[in-house]
């Protein structure tokens, strides 16, 4: 199998996390898969993923005290494999695992997906369980000194033959479960690693990438947290379909602002079944598992930033809001299939210009297809924005003019001197199709 051929184009779905932290239902799940489904299937939203702690019996009840809570009352089998908890996902009661709730999301013709940390449970490792069809104890495939700064569920695993035999068990099991998608947890590095002999991220994602190789079933292999290290692109793209860019994103607009620079550092890197992520789009209502939903606090502007340059630069677009109560100005920015058009496999986009009052992005076909451009304004009034034909297209004729639509409210302009030029409200967006033929 070719893990390339896995995710032609940027994954898109909805993840269960920024609206219900670690406290994420069965009946959760199959309700927003139902809306998605019904509303937003046609547009190219597929995945269901079940974010984090799903084996978790007492998540979200000390939330005072601990987000995750150590050494919580967590499901397992007798190989130290993570079961869902069956109060929270009843189905799964009697060893089925998540398979019935795979089958309710496949039968709606949408495709299902789990978070997981990186390692084995340190309660396997402690009680020397067996690691299913091996000769090897979780013990043996533990590593210590390696344990997540921030949810100490787990034990890094070692670079070894039972640590190989351990994910290879995890992912014939999800497999089973008909599992579509895994966003593998405190593996991508961040800022919070810098020594080499605490942090056992890089041969860990080799080896989930091995047991995927090996389960016989195409499973998306997504990394997280960032910031990634561009210095080790090389590394994400040759294990993963998809790595974290970032930190956790949330609705504000410096968090917002900054992704800029990374996506100019990253647009290089952005190829079929490889991209770089910019992390999950914090629409509509966040937050009832962190105690109080709000309503994202961006701007409609901003929101339209957002959802562009996500777009333009072909991020995978993964939702974090609660889906059945969005609003139809939110839909909207989801069902835009011009702007969706530009995740296209045969597609590519790429930084134009940027200062700290503005970017400017093109995004255009391989098979000579209309570019798309988008003026961002970054600054805290509206600007008037340009940009030259020659800086984004190839071949231009000087001697006629050329038509743009605007991708989010449809008007249309022709090019002065051949220079696009348009007024853009603060922190807001222009994005405009080049139609060849004229308008």
């Amino acid at each position: 199998m070719n893990k390339n051929d896995f995710a032609p184009t940027p994954p898109m779905g909805w993840n269960s996390y920024d609206y219900y932290d670690t406290t994420v239902t069965e009946k959760d799940i199959q309700a927003n898969a139902d809306y998605m489904a019904a509303h937003l299937k046609q547009y190219g939203w597929e995945y269901v993923v079940v974010d984090i702690e799903w084996y978790s019996n007492d998540a979200g009840t000390m939330r005072d005290k601990y987000q995750y809570i150590p050494f919580g009352d967590d499901e397992m089998d007798a190989y130290g494999r993570l079961q869902p908890s069956p109060h929270r996902f009843p189905s799964s009661e009697g060893g089925k695992g998540f398979a019935p709730l795979a089958d309710y999301v496949h039968r709606l013709g949408l495709k299902f997906g789990i978070h997981i940390m990186r390692g084995i449970p340190r309660g396997a490792a402690q009680n020397h369980l067996p690691i299913y069809n091996s000769r090897f104890t979780a013990n043996e495939a533990a590593d210590p000194s390696s344990v997540c700064l921030w949810n100490p569920d787990m034990y890094g695993i070692c670079d070894n033959e039972a640590g190989q035999a351990y994910y290879d068990s995890i992912i014939a099991l999800y497999a089973e479960w008909g599992v579509d998608f895994i966003k593998c947890d405190d593996i991508c590095d961040s800022r919070l690693y810098r020594e080499p002999l605490v942090f056992s991220g890089w041969h860990e994602t080799r080896m989930l990438h091995r047991a995927i190789e090996k389960c016989g079933r195409p499973i998306v292999l997504s990394l997280s947290p960032g910031p990634a290290h561009i210095d080790r692109a090389w590394h994400y793209a040759e294990n993963a379909n998809m790595w974290r860019i970032t930190d956790d994103l949330w609705d504000k607009w410096d968090l917002l602002k900054e992704m800029f620079w990374r996506c100019e550092n990253w647009q290089d890197h952005v190829k079929k079944g490889c991209y770089p992520d910019c992390d999950m789009l914090p629409l509509g209502y966040l937050g009832k598992g962190f105690g109080n939903a709000w309503a994202c606090n961006l701007t409609h502007d901003e929101q339209k930033t957002m959802m562009t340059l996500w777009c333009m630069f072909r991020s995978p677009l993964m939702l974090g809001c609660e889906l059945t109560l969005l609003d139809e100005w939110t839909k909207s920015l989801l069902t835009n299939e011009p702007l969706l058009a530009l995740l296209k496999a045969d597609r590519h986009g790429r930084q134009i210009m940027r200062t700290d009052a503005c970017a400017v992005w093109m995004n255009e076909s391989d098979n000579g297809g209309a570019v798309c451009v988008a003026l961002f304004n970054l600054k805290d009034t509206e600007e008037t924005l340009s940009v030259r034909l020659d800086d984004c297209m190839d071949d231009v004729d000087m001697g006629r003019e050329y038509g743009f639509r605007e991708l989010w409210d449809g008007t249309c302009l022709q090019t002065v001197h051949q220079t696009v030029q348009t007024v853009v409200p603060a922190h807001g967006v222009k994005v405009f199709m080049c139609q060849s033929s004229g308008i």
